[in-house]
């Protein structure tokens, strides 16, 4: 039997708690507010419990899960509901659930920000007992019975969403049906299945992003988490009856190599994590979960406010910065609206030879810029620009004498951990970040430096020695990581830093949180960067989601206008062929500019809306895809759509890119593309559609429309 502890409505969603009266154990539902008369208990299954953690030595459960799955163990299986308590501030709910057992007392801790459409939540356990536990596994968050309506099973109407990943290709939206992963119950409700996914190492986005949803076909219902964590982590798709459950949290020892040892009375909280529920699609859903990253948004320097542009040399020099060079770029682009002038990777060069091995000294090459940035600095702010500069800080390079310094390093069963030219930095030792305060920090302020590229580029893997499992020490050494880049924004408040690691593989909402933006991708020039850019969209805030439009001098107006227009899918990041383009070309990019510039309000406040196919082959795009970008806040009433052709012979020369718009009349105020388009806004029984004629294969263009008034002044 089943019985509701308590309820709670939380904006448009309703998280219910459910306690099993059998064992006295307690899950979490949560669905759209709206559909709460949907909502069953009956049925065949159980309230899967809302904290799912393992100590080493339990008994683990039948149904064939060791190997498979950690969850539901033993120490589950003993907790029990103590009490609930729920208080409200003036901005919001916090709801507290403890559980016990006679090993652990657990706090579940879930907080919801009036008018927000999602919650967060965090587990904390304490060792109750005179003797140390070890922990094995826990979860951030765990919700049980997903899509609760009805009583019987409905596996048949349910689909799984997560976001793969690979260099160059991030977020590609996979969705799977519920029968195609066996999530439908054994015919006797014995046997576990579970679909275990995540990431193992310090690149948290490197297969897949911390990120799944769960649709209810029949009722459109979205339900979904996003992880908040820069390390190893898991999330859990489970079933054994008639209703599944999703968790997720730190990877645990089977998956990630993790094991917690807490002492009498220690306690450890697991990292937070971001939930959401709506009637609607995976891009309403996403836009809920993502609204939850502008909290550390709000931490982000006033020079960001307007999302200025940058320029970064990296495809211009490709790793060979120099004195000359640099004065010689900030000439071309003075004047021409870049807030940002970076110097990327190989300054520090050691022997003017591959950047890729060169990093932990930290010394201005001298060859490269004699006595200094002196010169590079000051003809980048006497062309009115913020200079920037590079740093690989947490990896050292074997062409470096730090290299050596193996006591300073991470190591595995006593050896240092070298993945291709780069061993890490042991990111816990103190005398480790005094001597990065000094060369990173340092430098920043010797030279007046106002902008930060953090790049990494390899995987630490499995985890480190100096401490009690190798996840763990791992865990540590990623949080201290953090930390010194919340130690660089205490040291330099104004600094913009902006999250790289081979482009998109820490894409995750912590480390958004202490950066002011994050490079979306290292697919710098190739044709598939809107696609990555528009799948972005539904991980981060396009407001942080640099984007790179790399300007040839070979490059025609066409392509020039696609790499234009890849950059209104977020934060504009200009390279190339800059002092080397015509007049005509430098035309079509400041036009570009100036676009971007009237765009920017609805890329920090807006909701986005993706139309066309998402094509699967990235080297190869065919058909189309449109992002129609929905103002809202102070943008409301406003769209930015942003449309890209691919390969797609039969529907290329002459055809009519006819894109839905949301509800209402609107009309062209900007338009961006080649001069041989035509435009107009059309209505259909009510419905109004963008008609774009005359987009020839690989071509892009993009809109600024606004919502006609009516009479008595409204939209």
């Amino acid at each position: 039997m089943k019985r509701i502890i308590d309820s709670y409505r939380l904006g448009d969603m309703r998280v219910t708690y459910v306690e099993e009266t059998e064992n006295g154990s307690c899950g979490m539902m949560l669905y759209p507010a709206a559909l709460e008369e949907k909502v069953s208990l009956e049925g065949d299954w159980h309230a899967d419990s809302l904290v799912q953690v393992k100590l080493a030595g339990d008994i683990c459960p039948v149904g064939f899960s060791q190997g498979h799955t950690m969850r539901n163990s033993q120490t589950v299986e003993k907790l029990r509901f103590v009490r609930q308590s729920a208080y409200g501030k003036a901005s919001g709910s916090v709801i507290e659930t403890v559980l016990e057992s006679e090993e652990l007392s657990v706090l579940h801790r879930l907080s919801w920000k009036m008018g927000m459409p999602y919650v967060r939540v965090e587990t904390e356990v304490e060792n109750r007992l005179d003797r140390p536990v070890k922990v094995e596994m826990l979860s951030s968050f765990s919700v049980c019975a997903l899509s609760p309506f009805e009583s019987g099973e409905r596996m048949a109407e349910l689909n799984f969403y997560r976001l793969r990943s690979k260099w160059s290709a991030e977020g590609r939206l996979t969705k799977e049906s519920f029968l195609s992963l066996q999530m439908e119950p054994s015919w006797q409700k014995y046997g576990v299945q579970s679909i275990r996914f995540g990431e193992v190492g310090s690149m948290p986005v490197r297969e897949f992003f911390p990120w799944a949803a769960v649709e209810d076909t029949r009722y459109h219902v979205m339900t979904g988490a996003q992880l908040y964590h820069n390390g190893s982590w898991q999330m859990e798709l489970y079933d054994r009856d008639d209703k599944a459950a999703l968790s997720g949290g730190l990877a645990d020892r089977e998956f990630g190599h993790w094991m917690k040892v807490l002492q009498p009375k220690e306690r450890f909280i697991s990292p937070e994590a971001v939930l959401s529920t709506c009637v609607g699609d995976v891009d309403e859903l996403s836009w809920r979960l993502t609204l939850a990253q502008k909290e550390g948004r709000a931490q982000a320097p006033e020079v960001e406010r307007e999302l200025p542009i940058v320029f970064n040399e990296f495809c211009t020099t490709w790793g060979n910065p120099t004195e000359e060079n640099m004065e010689r770029i900030a000439a071309a682009i003075r004047g021409k609206g870049f807030a940002y002038c970076v110097i990327d990777a190989g300054w520090y060069s050691v022997s003017d030879g591959d950047w890729n091995g060169d990093m932990g000294d930290w010394e201005i090459n001298q060859s490269r810029f004699p006595g200094g940035f002196e010169r590079a600095v000051s003809a980048i702010r006497n062309a009115g620009m913020i200079p920037g500069l590079w740093f690989e800080m947490e990896c050292v390079g074997q062409a470096t004498r730090a290299f050596k310094q193996t006591q300073w390093q991470l190591t595995r069963d006593g050896e240092p951990i070298q993945a291709g030219l780069r061993r890490f930095w042991d990111m816990r030792n103190p005398e480790v970040i005094e001597y990065l305060a000094k060369k990173v920090i340092g430098t920043l302020k010797k030279y007046g430096f106002g902008y930060l590229k953090v790049d990494y580029n390899d995987n630490i893997g499995i985890g480190c020695d100096g401490a009690e499992s190798l996840g763990e020490g791992l865990r540590q050494n990623m949080a201290a990581s953090r930390r010194f880049f919340e130690r660089i924004r205490e040291e330099l408040p104004g600094l913009v830093i902006e999250n790289c690691a081979s482009g998109g593989h820490r894409l995750e909402p912590s480390m958004q949180a202490v950066c002011s933006m994050a490079s979306f991708s290292d697919a710098h020039e190739c044709l598939h960067i809107p696609v990555v850019a528009a799948n972005v969209h539904r991980a981060i805030l396009p407001e942080q989601s640099q984007i790179w439009a790399v300007l040839r001098a070979k490059d025609d107006d066409r392509r020039l206008y696609y790499s234009m227009t890849n950059t209104f899918l977020g934060r504009m990041c200009l390279s190339g062929d800059i002092y080397d383009l015509t007049g005509r070309q430098w035309r079509i990019v400041e036009e570009g500019i100036a676009f971007y510039r009237k765009a920017a309000a609805m890329i920090r406040d807006g909701k986005s809306i993706r139309q066309g196919n998402e094509d699967l082959d990235y080297n190869h795009p065919t058909g189309w895809q449109a992002v129609v970008r929905q103002g809202t806040g102070a943008a409301k009433g406003r769209l930015l759509v942003v449309a890209h052709r691919f390969w797609n012979t039969a529907a290329a020369s002459g055809g009519v890119l006819r894109l839905a718009l949301p509800g209402g009349d609107w009309e062209i105020t900007d338009r961006y593309g080649r001069e041989r388009l035509q435009w107009c806004v059309q209505e259909e029984g009510g419905l109004y559609r963008l008609c774009i004629a005359g987009m020839e294969e690989m071509e892009a263009a993009a809109a600024l429309l606004v919502q006609r008034r009516t009479e008595n002044g409204g939209l």
